[in-house]
């Protein structure tokens, strides 16, 4: 059984593939999701074999939630799109299929026998993007995406990962590691990310060092980071 989530912003485009794959017995629709934040929780905690990806969606695209996924946990991913110039040119390499919309029979038929195929997981090279500009977030049953600008800074625990904003301290399924990829966030302590542009000071200390943004709060360095975290600001 090959388990798969579908990711779209329209539904009747969701459920056009619903349908499709109701006559796929070997297949399963674990999720159906509307948009980035709530597709990348249901990837999160469902782990499908593979996404249906539509590419124009709103706030975050397609490509971005593509690049906001673990490397070591990718599914496998067949685009969705209106425009053939997008997966001609940018995502045959990374994709495992792609499907131009309005969706063909013979070819969404040609995209399952390719799935069937591989039943091993396939290991696709992460789609790289420059600086994402949304980061996907909940706060209880609140969905809410981020503006990656605003964060402050990003920290881990055993409950998870915790952005902090000035405002207010939201959670994401995003790992500290895709982050800093992604992002202009950078490592202070193997726990924490944090926005240069939020460094009001650097307060050193035996075995490293404390931040304090400019809305006061205080963020932990480790003795591993404080020397790049120096000469980022043109310190020795």
């Amino acid at each position: 059984m090959i388990s798969c989530i579908i990711i779209d912003d329209e539904p009747y485009a969701r459920d056009e593939i619903a349908i499709l794959l109701e006559n796929e017995p070997d297949f399963e629709v674990l999720a159906q999701c509307s948009n980035a934040v709530e597709a990348i929780q249901a990837i999160t905690k469902l782990k499908p074999q593979l996404i249906f990806l539509d590419i124009q969606m709103p706030k975050i695209s397609g490509l971005e939630l593509a690049a906001m996924l673990d490397p070591e946990h990718l599914p496998r991913i067949v685009f969705i799109t209106a425009f053939d110039e997008y997966a001609i040119t940018a995502f045959e390499k990374q994709a495992f299929d792609y499907l131009l919309k309005p969706i063909d029979d013979a070819r969404f038929a040609s995209t399952i026998a390719r799935l069937r195929k591989d039943l091993t997981p396939k290991i696709l090279t992460p789609i790289t993007a420059v600086n994402l500009a949304h980061i996907p977030c909940f706060c209880g049953n609140k969905l809410k995406v981020i503006a990656t600008e605003a964060v402050q800074y990003v920290y881990s625990d055993v409950s998870g990962v915790h952005v902090a904003t000035d405002s207010e301290l939201v959670h994401t399924h995003m790992t500290l590691r895709v982050l800093a990829e992604k992002t202009t966030l950078i490592y202070c302590h193997r726990q924490y990310l944090i926005a240069p542009a939020a460094i009001a000071e650097i307060e050193i200390q035996d075995g490293g060092a404390e931040v304090t943004t400019r809305s006061g709060a205080k963020v932990p360095v480790s003795r591993r980071y404080l020397k790049q975290l120096k000469q980022l600001f043109g310190f020795q």
